[in-house]
């Protein structure tokens, strides 16, 4: 009954939290460890440490990355690629928005994407529909696909504290194949989605007024033609060198300083998430030093506020649900343990759900995978189920999916009569599942 109880106020924590945005799921998380800790008298968890260290160091390059200009440099060459190839935006697109994530390590990126999709799709007599909606669910996808993202850096972290020593390129030979499959899939349904502009009863009414027709078909504004600083340029090519250099050092460990434990304990190299806090802090550095940066306005940059957001979050979350489950850790290793050995798709479905509670993928992470370790789940099948950490498509809720919608002038991309039956469902749970399958696939090919 305790155990019951003490769930019920985990949940209801998540629940209120995720009301209040990120900071304020992180503050609401203190209930629920005072709750546990005074009241029920768990012994409080850990919160994880050397995770948020890696995601302050990753958040805080990419702010320079975006406050030097090189994210602009990104954006500028995505634009060209579909306006050249516009027939095929309602392919190219999601691709596009799932590739600038996996680069970028943020989903935000897609917000300067929607009006090129939008324009582009528009003027091909393409419903809008069709792209945007897709492309909004791909930017979120390539979370999981980012050696720079939160959420990569995060399992990275629970494994080696696990004492998994997974590189870095085994797991995205499970995430880039997995999410990419399921973005592929969830693209080609969409291709055909909804009646053709020319046949939509509701959008050739909308268009009757000249003024609406106008706004339906107005110009965006463009990168194309834009004259770009050196500075941006070289900006660019120092983050792909840094996530070159992590990827290397990740794949061929002898490369790493090793060093003892004790002095009769054999020499091990140092943990990957130290690599990549370096690293990160290196390349930022470099740029600050080359790109002509002002340091003070990269924490006013919008990738920087952001990662910062999920960087607090984990710490609340983290803290919160470590401290209820290793209370219950041998109760949880039983029932947990032969649930998901004779289901592996149960953790598929926690994972889902929990994302739709705590409306990140970052935060999913944080709570559900060191649970599954610790009750000793096969870590092949964490991973198989990466893709599952995305649910918060569920419910038409999450910024990106409100800023597709009225990014779309045409009104196709919108939330339905009974809220479920909106745009970003179908691609969503198409891409999800499909994902999960190749990466079920993947993982146990190369783990």
């Amino acid at each position: 009954m305790e155990m019951l109880f003490g769930f019920l106020v985990l949940l209801a924590c998540l629940l209120v939290g995720v009301r209040h945005g990120g900071i304020g799921l992180a503050v609401i998380s203190g209930i629920g460890l005072v709750v546990f800790t005074f009241v029920f008298q768990y012994k409080p968890g850990m919160p994880p440490i050397d995770v948020m260290l890696t995601i302050l160091a990753v958040v805080t390059c990419a702010g320079f990355l975006q406050t030097s200009g090189g994210l602009t440099v990104m954006l500028k060459y995505a634009e060209q690629f579909l306006r050249s190839n516009p027939k095929q935006i309602t392919i190219l697109a999601p691709l596009t928005t799932w590739f600038l994530t996996v680069l970028c390590g943020t989903g935000h990126v897609v917000y300067t994407m929607f009006p090129i999709i939008y324009d582009i799709a528009i003027k091909q007599n393409i419903r809008p529909e069709r792209p945007m909606a897709v492309s909004s669910v791909a930017s979120q996808m390539g979370i999981c696909a980012s050696p720079v993202s939160v959420a990569v850096v995060s399992i990275i972290g629970f494994m080696a504290a696990a004492g998994y020593d997974y590189t870095v390129l085994q797991i995205l030979a499970v995430s880039i194949p997995a999410t990419g499959f399921g973005v592929l899939c969830a693209a080609l349904w969409s291709y055909r989605r909804g009646k053709d502009l020319e046949k939509d009863p509701r959008f050739q009414e909308f268009i009757q007024d000249p003024e609406n027709k106008k706004y339906v078909y107005g110009d965006v504004e463009s990168l194309q033609g834009k004259s770009l600083p050196k500075e941006f340029y070289r900006a660019m090519f120092i983050f792909f060198g840094g996530i070159l250099i992590i990827a290397v050092l990740g794949n061929f460990p002898d490369l790493l300083p090793h060093f003892a434990a004790s002095a009769d304990a054999k020499p091990k190299p140092i943990s990957m998430t130290s690599v990549i806090q370096m690293v990160m802090l290196l390349v930022g550095a470099a740029i600050l030093l080359t790109c002509n940066v002002k340091a003070k306005d990269v924490g006013n940059s919008q990738v920087f506020r952001s990662g910062i957001v999920a960087l607090v979050s984990v710490y609340g979350v983290a803290w919160m649900a470590n401290t209820y489950f290793g209370a219950h850790m041998t109760v949880l290793k039983e029932a947990l343990g032969t649930a998901v050995a004779s289901y592996p798709w149960a953790y598929a479905i926690i994972a889902f759900v929990t994302s739709k509670l705590v409306n990140s993928q970052a935060a999913a992470i944080a709570i559900v995978v060191p649970m599954a370790l610790g009750v000793g789940m096969d870590p092949v099948l964490i991973m198989s189920f990466i893709s599952a950490c995305y649910g918060y498509f569920f419910l038409p809720t999450y910024p990106s999916d409100l800023a597709c919608i009225g990014f779309d002038r045409s009104g196709t991309t919108r939330i339905g009569k009974y809220i479920l039956n909106h745009s970003f469902m179908i691609p969503g749970l198409i891409g999800v599942s499909t994902g999960c399958c190749m990466g079920f696939l993947m993982a146990h090919i190369v783990m």
